[in-house]
C-alpha cells in the first residue's frame, strides 16, 4: 500500500510535468482513496476501462488519456458526466500523463516504439524542443519500404497504413506516437527516409509523396499502449504495488 499522493509526487518529479505545456491537465484528474494497493492501466480512460477498473478492485486508474481537454465543454453531463460518476462511486482516483509520457526517455511512447523497432541513436525530431515529443532514430539495416511496412505492422500488432514516397530504402526514420501525422513536415527537414505516426490524414497522402518521405500510420491506441504499460510497472517497482494492463484493441 501506498499514498496516493506519495504516487503523484513520483509521477510528477519522473515525468517533469511542470515543464510541459500541454492539452490536458497532467497528474490526478478525479481524486478517489487516499491509499492505493492496485493500479489498472490503460490507453483511455473509456466506460470499458473503467468497468474493468471497478471489477479488478483497482484503486487508481492510470491513462494516457483522460479528461478536461481544452475546448471541451465545461459542464460534466452525458457520456464524460457517467464515466466520471462510476469513478467517483467506486473511490477509483483517475491519473492521467499525455505528452510528458510521450516524450520521456526511457518510460515513453516514442521510447517504446524504438525499443521495439530496434532503432539506434534516439535523437529529437525537433531540436528547439526542451523535451522532444518526436524523434528519430535509424534502422541497424536499410529495408525497402514494403519490408518496412510488414515489420511495423507483425511488431505493433496494426495492419499499418503505408504513403509511398520516391526513395527506394529506408534507414533514418522519424516518429512521434499517435495524432502527430503532420510533423512529416519535421522529418522532411531532417530528411528522414520515413516517418511514424498513429493516424493519417488525407492531406498526410501528398505530403508524402510530394515531401518524398514515406509516411506509416501505426494506429493511435497501438501506438501509445506502451507508455503507461511502463509507467505502471516502474511504479509497482518503487512503491511495491499490484498493477495491471487493460487491452482494448482500439482499431484506430
Amino acid at each position: 500500500m501506498a499514498a496516493l499522493q506519495e504516487i503523484l509526487q513520483w509521477c510528477n518529479d519522473t515525468l517533469k510535468t511542470s515543464e510541459f505545456k500541454d492539452y490536458a491537465p497532467n497528474g490526478l484528474q478525479i481524486e478517489g482513496r487516499s491509499e492505493v494497493k492496485k493500479i489498472l492501466c490503460a490507453v483511455t480512460a473509456s466506460q470499458d476501462a473503467i468497468d474493468a477498473a471497478i471489477a479488478q478492485q483497482a484503486d487508481l486508474l492510470l491513462v494516457h488519456h483522460g479528461y478536461f481537454w481544452k475546448g471541451e465543454p465545461y459542464p460534466i453531463t452525458g457520456m464524460r458526466g457517467k464515466r466520471i460518476k462510476a469513478l467517483i462511486q467506486h473511490d477509483i482516483s483517475l491519473v492521467a500523463y499525455h505528452l510528458p509520457l510521450d516524450s520521456h526517455p526511457t518510460l515513453g511512447n516514442n521510447a517504446a516504439i524504438a525499443d521495439i523497432l530496434e532503432l539506434e541513436i534516439f535523437e529529437a525530431l525537433d531540436a528547439s524542443e526542451r523535451h522532444p515529443i518526436g524523434n528519430i532514430g535509424y534502422l541497424k539495416q536499410a529495408l525497402s519500404p514494403d519490408a518496412f511496412k510488414a515489420m511495423l505492422t507483425e511488431r505493433l500488432g496494426f495492419e499499418t497504413i503505408h504513403l509511398p514516397a520516391h526513395k527506394a530504402s529506408i534507414q533514418k526514420v522519424g516518429f512521434c506516437t499517435g495524432a502527430a501525422q503532420d510533423f512529416i513536415s519535421k522529418a522532411a527537414e531532417q530528411n528522414c527516409d520515413a516517418y511514424i505516426s498513429g493516424e493519417v490524414s488525407e492531406r498526410t497522402y501528398y505530403e508524402a509523396k510530394e515531401l518524398d518521405v514515406h509516411y506509416y500510420a501505426c494506429g493511435h491506441h497501438a501506438t501509445e499502449r506502451y507508455g503507461v504499460q511502463r509507467l505502471g510497472k516502474a511504479i509497482s517497482e518503487q512503491f511495491n504495488l499490484e498493477y495491471s494492463y487493460f487491452e482494448l484493441n482500439n482499431p484506430i
